[in-house]
């Protein structure tokens, strides 16, 4: 982790040479965000709820989520533009270091103005805790935490196996769209208002059901069943398929021949 937090320093600099832009693009970024938590307090002014989930019910699993999705924006932001890597040759020069490849890669990128958004989610995320009809315990705080923990999970998996996918196709934008900005979409509200086929394919297949609805039902005292404490790390194991997807791709990869 130490050569991490070497580069983390290396792009702190890099991205404050030019002060100006940084601070424009931070602020920028901060009001995009709220344009989402807009839509959902708009909705919430024609509906009392959404099959049962109220508005702040709605924004907790919308903090939870987009912190998630923007803490691996921010710090893993070389594995999500892992096709401009290989686009640009630079990852031939990844594989020459005798360092563990898939570190290098998040070293590759980070993106502090990202921050934005992860600053924006912790807000909401305290908007709807402080409103939230709950009577907080510290097993529902444990819950709450794995949630949050296990948000950061998903979308690193999510986004290792894209990059994954890369290496068969090179460009993998428009997957990894529909894998991370499509899921984020659906999986910033409870899966439990969708059909239930959704529902099966976010429990089975992108296990958010795991971080945004079991655990939050136990919260909010729908469920008493202490296993939905822990369902939420339950999204670890998915990146151990994930990381060894990436390895298995990465032996089909025969260099771009730079």
């Amino acid at each position: 982790m130490g050569l991490y937090f070497k580069y983390f320093k290396i792009h702190f600099k890099s991205e404050l040479q030019y002060k100006l832009s940084f601070m424009m693009s931070f602020i920028s970024q901060f009001f995009v965000f709220f344009g989402y938590y807009f839509t959902i307090i708009c909705l919430f002014d024609k509906f009392s709820n959404i099959k049962g989930f109220t508005l702040y019910e709605v924004l907790l699993t919308f903090g939870i989520i987009q912190f998630g999705f923007s803490f691996c924006e921010t710090f893993f932001r070389g594995i999500d533009q892992f096709d401009d890597l290989i686009v640009a040759g630079n990852f031939d020069k990844l594989l020459l270091r005798p360092r563990n490849i898939l570190l290098q890669v998040f070293c590759e990128q980070v993106s502090f103005i990202k921050l934005s958004r992860l600053l924006q989610s912790i807000i909401v995320l305290v908007i709807a805790i402080i409103n939230i009809d709950v009577i907080w315990n510290i097993e529902k705080i444990i819950t709450l935490i794995f949630m949050i923990i296990s948000s950061i999970f998903i979308f690193l998996s999510i986004l290792i196996i894209t990059a994954a996918y890369c290496f068969y196709t090179i460009k993998g934008l428009e997957v990894r769209n529909v894998l991370t900005y499509g899921c984020r979409e659906m999986a910033q509200y409870p899966i439990g208002i969708f059909k239930k086929g959704f529902v099966m394919f976010f429990t089975l297949i992108v296990p958010f059901g795991f971080i945004n609805y079991y655990p939050l039902l136990f919260i909010l005292g729908k469920e008493t069943n202490k296993l939905f404490i822990i369902c939420p790390l339950i999204t670890l194991l998915y990146l151990i398929p994930s990381i060894i997807i990436f390895y298995k791709g990465m032996e089909k990869y025969s260099s771009v021949g730079s």
